[in-house]
């Protein structure tokens, strides 16, 4: 019997074993990709899969998983210890992940393949060297996809632009039930506590930079005082739904990113709503998310080889024309497509873009909601994170937030989304058949 017994679990444990190395092989050619709804080109995920076996003569294939909110995606990391192979957190998460001991890094040798990771333009390298990671360059450890700047979509037909030219805007009694705010703190917060201390950054008694840093109790409750002047004027706090309000007319200014004002100026311009974007003049953040390589990846070489395919210039075009947000990559190529599509577009004015793409660009005619003029950059200033102030900060919003959507705002929400979700179907379809011609 204790013979039999031990013959049991001999099987057992080969089986296990077997069954183990199985599938250690099969996961070796799988790449686990976590990134944001709606972006990236997702034709490009079976085309890296070609392009891989054309590079390594190993086949893999992409599992791609989205997020929606940064905190969801490291939590899954950090405790669930989930083994995506690449992950695109924004940039104060890339800080966290950096002091937790959260990511690999980056192997930048590819062989007989060409390395597309110098297509990064050198300000985004500037910027995460600014990343504190206890020590370590968050260059080693992350390679930038999309940036982007934080202001005021506005309708043109009922706001100026010096309604907006500051961020006193949001308290402006003539945007009653009009205002919509983006639902993340830390992009509010920021650029209101920039508003604050104006005067004192203008005597150069603090940095906005040093700003960035600051989240003590008493900075959260200046900006608790001005976000409770703002909320009479705000119709809803939102995720997703306050550019497809804009080009309904339900709202006449929006505290947004950049990449979705894009994204309503050119679908209100196809029902003759005409909208703008501005970065307020007392200054506000420019925000950056980046591909990394998460501590408990199981195909790093896959990994290493996906985020340089996506610095390649074509694959950073057909990205910021599927998403309408702004790619990292700073090549002539680049410059001239987007300068080419400006020119198109009806836009004239030169901007000083030489800090983006290099000294000759000082005077290119692009898209300013895209890629902002040098004067603009430099009244901007990179987030970071607030570790444990986090939930101080997170308190704040719940206070100031309450409940502010009644009925009827909600079941127009509930259409804007449903409107959203039609309009993005028929706008991918007709991307792709312009990509067709296109390429």
């Amino acid at each position: 019997m204790k013979k039999l017994l031990i013959y049991i679990i001999l099987v057992v444990a080969c089986g296990i074993a077997l069954t183990g190395c199985n599938g250690a092989d099969s996961r070796e050619s799988i790449l686990k990709v976590y990134n944001w709804a709606d972006y990236i080109d997702e034709e490009l995920l079976s085309e890296f899969e070609e392009w891989y076996k054309e590079q390594t003569g190993e086949d893999v294939t992409v599992v791609y998983q989205l997020f929606d909110i940064n905190e969801i995606m490291l939590a899954k990391i950090e405790r669930g210890k989930e083994d995506f192979d690449v992950a695109c957190p924004s940039e104060y998460i890339i800080e966290r992940m950096l002091k937790n001991d959260l990511l690999l890094p980056i192997n930048k040798e590819f062989g007989s393949t060409p390395n597309y990771l110098g297509n990064v333009s050198p300000y985004i390298h500037k910027v995460f060297d600014e990343i504190d990671g206890n020590g370590k360059n968050a260059n080693d450890y992350s390679v930038g996809y999309m940036w982007g700047t934080t202001g005021l979509l506005y309708n043109k037909r009922y706001v100026t632009e010096s309604d907006v030219e500051s961020w006193s805007a949001l308290w402006n009694p003539k945007f009653k039930g009009k205002l919509f705010v983006k639902d993340a703190f830390r992009d509010v917060y920021s650029p209101l506590l920039i508003y604050a201390n104006q005067e004192r950054i203008a005597r150069g008694e603090v940095t906005m930079n040093e700003l960035m840093h600051d989240s003590s109790d008493e900075s959260i409750a200046v900006v608790e005082a001005l976000l409770k002047k703002t909320k009479p004027n705000v119709a809803g706090w939102e995720a997703d739904f306050g550019k497809e309000m804009m080009t309904k007319e339900k709202a006449m200014v929006n505290l947004t990113w950049s990449g979705d004002a894009v994204w309503a100026i050119d679908e209100a311009a196809e029902v003759d709503v005409e909208l703008d974007y501005i970065v307020p003049k007392e200054g506000s953040i420019v925000w950056f998310d980046g591909w990394v390589i998460p501590k408990y990846a199981k195909n790093v070489k896959a990994a290493s080889y996906f985020i340089n395919f996506m610095c390649m210039s074509e694959n950073a075009i057909r990205n910021m024309d599927e998403i309408g947000y702004v790619s990292v990559i700073g090549t002539p190529e680049v410059m001239e497509y987007m300068s080419e599509s400006a020119v198109e577009g009806g836009f004239e004015e030169p901007l000083d873009l030489s800090y983006f793409f290099g000294e000759d660009a000082d005077s290119v005619v692009i898209n300013p909601v895209l890629y902002p003029d040098r004067k603009v950059v430099e009244r901007c200033a990179m987030m970071h994170d607030s570790g444990p102030r986090t939930a101080a900060l997170l308190e704040m919003w719940s206070r100031v937030k309450g409940d502010n959507l009644n009925n009827w705002m909600v079941v127009v929400i509930l259409i804007a989304i449903l409107a959203l979700l039609v309009a993005g179907i028929m706008r991918k379809v007709k991307r792709r058949r312009q990509r067709r011609r296109r390429w």
